[in-house]
Formats: C-alpha cells, structure tokens, sequence
C-alpha cells in the first residue's frame, strides 16, 4: 500500500529560479532560511537567560561568515579534485554546493566564541543556547542538496527512494532510476535531535556547554551511518569513507568532553527560564551564614 501511495521522491528539474533578469540558486536560499531559523532559535533561548538579543545577531554575522569560509576550506582540501575548473574561480562557486559541515562548525564556533567573549558573556552558556539552533539549520541546510540533486545514497527500490536525473548519476548507476534520499534523513535524524536537546534543556540540569557536547554526539552518530549510504566521491581508508573516519573521532571526543564537564555537578541556569529578579531587600541574594570557629 505504502509503494502504491509513494512511489518515489521526485527530484526538481531546476536549482535555480528566474525572477525576471534575477537568478536565485535555490540552494543558497535554502542556507539563508536555515541560518534565519537558528538565529531565531538561538536568540529566543539566549534572551530566556537574560541575555542580549543584539548580541546573537553580531555572532550570526561573524560565524556564519567564518562558517562558510571554514566550510568551503574543509571540501575544498578534502576534495580538491571535484571543486569547477579554473579552481581560483570554482573554490568561490558555494552555490553549486561543496560546504563541509565540518570546517563550517569548527570555524563558525571558534569564531563565535571569540565575538561572545569580546562582548563579556558567558561562552559556555552561549554555546549550550545555540546548540539546537545550529542542529535545526544543519538539517535545514539539507534540503539544498535536494535542490542541487547531490548527496545521495546507493540505488534502492524502496518507495521512498529518491528520483535524480541521468545527468547527476553515478557513472557506475545508470541503469538505476532511485537511491537512498540521504538528504532526507539527515534532516528527520536533525530534527528528532533538535527536539530532544531542547527536551534535555527543560527536564535536566546540565553544566553548560554540556548540551552543546551532546549536540555533536548525536549529529555525528546520525552522520556515521549516512556516511555508509552515501555514493558520492570520497576518500577511503580501511573501507570507511574520510568523514565517517572524522565522525568516529568528533563522536568519541565530544563524548569524552561531556563527560568531564557533567563530572563537575556545578550547572547554570537552564535556557528555558527567565532569570527570577533579585528581591528588592536582598539586592545581593541571601546573605551566608558563617559556621562557627571558621573565619
């Protein structure tokens, strides 16, 4: 019933839309809209902590700029030979796609922690108010690849299988018409993920950036088994595609990192409530009590 129902997915004829003498790569704006909701995201929970709204808005310009310099930096020394020729012209083409997540979050976040600290806030914090925004705009992002037909999985028959024309198959898979939406995947992988750090962030006390610690676990778990369906050119070492290498060690150290930072049982405030005000009586909170025979 249900490969009666879903045949297939079909893929668009066009990543670009003509509006008059304008041409619009739809996956460029698909990166636009997925950018606008983190920023969204992350700057409703950044003001639930009390924090500066103004500020999320200098860290989006600043790490989202350094994200897709990281991005396209990460694909193009990792995939050098897939980038358009004459190369000094096709490291710049992102509209035809090429962003490696990974340079983009290495980058993106090393720069915007360094805006968040220059603005005297607190980088743990920020990071953790982030995180789910970052999740919901990497799954997002996703529906570019669709856009562009790029980034799919091995042939399948499965009703759900994704149409891509002849010209963006594999050579080694004419003859197959549907594969794996890999694309499609990731974005429900993201979006469950999303829905589960932000249920972690109401219901535990975690030690801020541990949720943000726990965005990378679950990003590269999910990330690891794509790697396995995806056909696309890569580089192979012990049978594993380069990225699914690079999702082991993020996965393994991030876990690592969540664990020394949940040692320590001090947390701060969680994202989804506002700072109580301080009482007028007690400006400075309530006062110590200092145990007798110490000083």
């Amino acid at each position: 019933m249900l490969a009666f129902l879903i045949a297939s997915i079909p893929s668009p004829s066009s990543g670009v839309l003509h509006l008059g003498p304008l041409k619009l790569h739809m996956y460029g704006l698909t990166l636009l809209a997925a950018i606008a909701l983190c920023v969204w995201l992350t700057s409703v929970r950044w003001q639930r902590l009390g924090g500066d709204g103004d500020l999320v808005l200098r860290v989006a310009v600043w790490g989202v700029g350094a994200g897709v310099v990281g991005a396209r930096a990460y694909h193009d020394v990792t995939s050098w030979q897939q980038v358009p020729t004459p190369k000094i012209k096709g490291v710049f083409e992102i509209w035809q796609g090429g962003l490696g997540i990974w340079g983009g979050v290495l980058l993106g976040t090393v720069v915007g922690a360094w805006v968040v600290r220059r603005a005297g806030a607190n980088v743990a914090m920020f990071l953790d108010a982030a995180a789910p925004g970052l999740l919901l705009a990497q799954g997002i992002g996703r529906i570019g690849n669709w856009w562009n037909q790029e980034l799919y999985g091995k042939p399948t028959s499965l009703p759900w299988g994704l149409e891509i024309d002849t010209a963006h198959r594999p050579v080694t898979g004419l003859a197959h018409a549907t594969y794996h939406p890999t694309f499609l995947y990731e974005l429900l992988w993201d979006l469950v993920g999303v829905v589960l750090l932000l249920w972690i962030a109401k219901r535990r006390d975690i030690r801020a950036p541990g949720l943000f610690a726990l965005y990378i676990v679950w990003y590269c778990f999910g990330r690891f088994f794509e790697e396995l369906l995806r056909i696309d050119p890569s580089h192979h070492y012990l049978g594993l595609r380069l990225n699914a290498w690079v999702s082991i060690v993020v996965f393994a150290g991030a876990l690592w990192a969540f664990r020394q930072i949940t040692r320590d049982k001090q947390v701060f405030p969680r994202p989804h409530r506002r700072q109580k005000p301080l009482d007028p009586a007690h400006p400075a909170g309530p006062k110590m009590s200092i145990p007798k025979g110490r000083k």
